[in-house]
């Protein structure tokens, strides 16, 4: 898993979905709406909903009432998820950082710390869902789903 521009843009494009979901009633949200709020361009958010829709992360519907929403709960996609979502190569096991040829070579002493690095970085992403974002829970400890109170 790389940490790229793109997997940045990807989560931050449904971190915004994801805070303008209510609970049970998806809400469909243009792209336009979220390029304005997030500073990223309409023409680089279509690249990666086309790879989000792909990844079945995301639903789209046309018309007045169309746009974009989350495939899932927010709380069933996690952010590494997202992020292999729209970047393409690296394995699932392979580094996000670049250690360079220094850190490749064998016999290197700090090549296990670059690799235990990754691996931890790795596990963070994938034990914090959207919902967690959307929440300010970045420790990686979820709540029980807690039910919604009646307006």
């Amino acid at each position: 898993m790389q940490l790229s521009t793109r997997g940045r843009y990807a989560v931050m494009a449904l971190v915004d979905l994801a805070a303008r979901e209510p609970e049970g009633a998806p809400r469909r949200v243009s792209l336009a709406e979220i390029a304005a709020r997030q500073g990223i361009s309409p023409a680089y958010l279509e690249q990666l909903f086309a790879r989000l829709r792909r990844a079945g992360l995301v639903v789209s519907a046309r018309g007045p009432s169309g746009g974009y929403g989350l495939a899932r709960r927010a709380d069933e996609v996690s952010i590494a998820t997202v992020i292999r979502a729209v970047d393409e190569g690296g394995a699932p096991g392979e580094c996000c950082l670049d250690a360079g040829e220094a850190g490749e070579a064998a016999g290197c002493p700090t090549a296990a710390l670059w690799q235990a690095l990754c691996l931890h970085i790795h596990h963070f992403l994938d034990a914090i869902t959207l919902a967690d974002v959307v929440a300010g829970r970045l420790d990686g400890t979820r709540t029980p789903r807690q039910p919604r109170e009646a307006a």
